[in-house]
């Protein structure tokens, strides 16, 4: 396949969520390689930015605040796009908002998948699928990767990567004096969550001796507290709030091992190849989320659920009103890999 060596200027676009920018990762990484000039530059959401700003293989962190004014901002970013020239933009998100930065970008290519409404106006698009099939299943970094197949090549083993500073490191060291394990129990989505009291269950089970680390946002503490209080573990720290999005993966890092939901921490230790299990409630791996790292594993019920998957992202509450696809996890499975 002949590539276009002479791209000097590329956007990425991915201002969808946490989890959805590091599965993005990739591409950056093989932009690079591929054009090694190049200046990569990546458009995300407000809130987000301070994941990418280290990141060596990117030149510049755009930010589209979606908070207030969403669409006065959208167009004061396209002016701003337009003025930078870019000589690719790869568009990997499907909703019109993207679309529309992709076809008014000035880009000369503009890539992207063909489920954007505005694909029509991409110089090539790809398709994006979805199965909850395990012998139709692709990753989504290879559903990702495909997007710049025409800029690259079709090869896909490219990982996901975060970098987290010296500054982040040790900013956590304090913590890592003894074994410990990082414990990241909620969701954006009720039904990817699973439940407290599964999660007090079993830490109830661990040796004392083990510090637990809990982890996530400023707005989890009280479903972190919970659960700490309910299990007595008396070597329990909640952290969610107290560190930011790279300082939690350097915690991860080192952990003897993180206990994640189909949600972005899970993406967090696939970035840094750090041991993980993620437990997939009401969702399937097959839908090409699941876990990268090389000590990873899934863990789901046992139960044969006509209902589960019961939809992409989750929902609020169970559908069917008994949650059996998390109630029914045993908390053995998550022991057995601590033990």
């Amino acid at each position: 396949m002949k590539v276009n060596k002479n791209l000097k200027r590329i956007l990425v676009i991915q201002t969808a969520s946490i989890g959805d920018v590091v599965l993005a990762t990739p591409v950056v990484e093989k932009l690079k390689e591929f054009h090694p000039g190049a200046k990569i530059d990546f458009l995300v959401k407000n809130g987000i930015a301070s994941l990418l700003t280290s990141h060596p293989k990117i030149k510049r962190v755009l930010v589209w605040d979606k908070s207030t004014k969403k669409y006065q901002h959208l167009q004061q970013l396209i002016a701003v796009i337009r003025e930078r020239k870019y000589d690719a933009v790869v568009n990997l998100q499907r909703f019109a908002s993207s679309g529309l930065i992709t076809t008014f970008s000035g880009a000369p290519i503009r890539l992207g998948f063909n489920k954007n409404p505005f694909a029509l106006f991409f110089t090539k698009s790809v398709k994006h699928k979805i199965s909850d099939d395990p012998a139709k299943s692709l990753h989504e970094i290879d559903r990702n990767l495909s997007v710049i197949d025409s800029i690259t090549d079709s090869s896909k083993d490219y990982p996901l990567k975060l970098y987290p500073t010296q500054t982040d490191f040790a900013k956590v060291s304090q913590f890592k004096t003894r074994k410990y394990i990082c414990l990241a129990p909620t969701s954006l989505w009720f039904t990817k969550q699973y439940p407290p009291e599964k999660w007090v269950e079993f830490l109830k089970e661990i040796d004392e001796e083990l510090v637990v680390y809990f982890l996530g946002s400023k707005g989890d503490r009280g479903a972190c507290d919970f659960i700490i209080n309910g299990s007595g573990h008396s070597n329990s720290l909640n952290l969610s709030g107290k560190l930011s999005f790279l300082e939690s993966v350097a915690l991860m890092k080192d952990a003897a091992m993180n206990f994640v939901n189909d949600s972005a921490p899970q993406h967090f230790a696939s970035a840094i190849n750090a041991p993980v299990t993620s437990i997939f409630c009401s969702t399937v791996p097959a839908f090409g989320f699941g876990p990268l790292s090389e000590n990873s594993a899934v863990i789901e019920t046992d139960e044969k659920l006509d209902c589960k998957p019961c939809g992409l992202h989750g929902f609020k509450s169970c559908p069917k009103n008994h949650f059996k696809c998390a109630l029914t996890i045993k908390k053995e499975k998550l022991l057995a890999r601590i033990r």
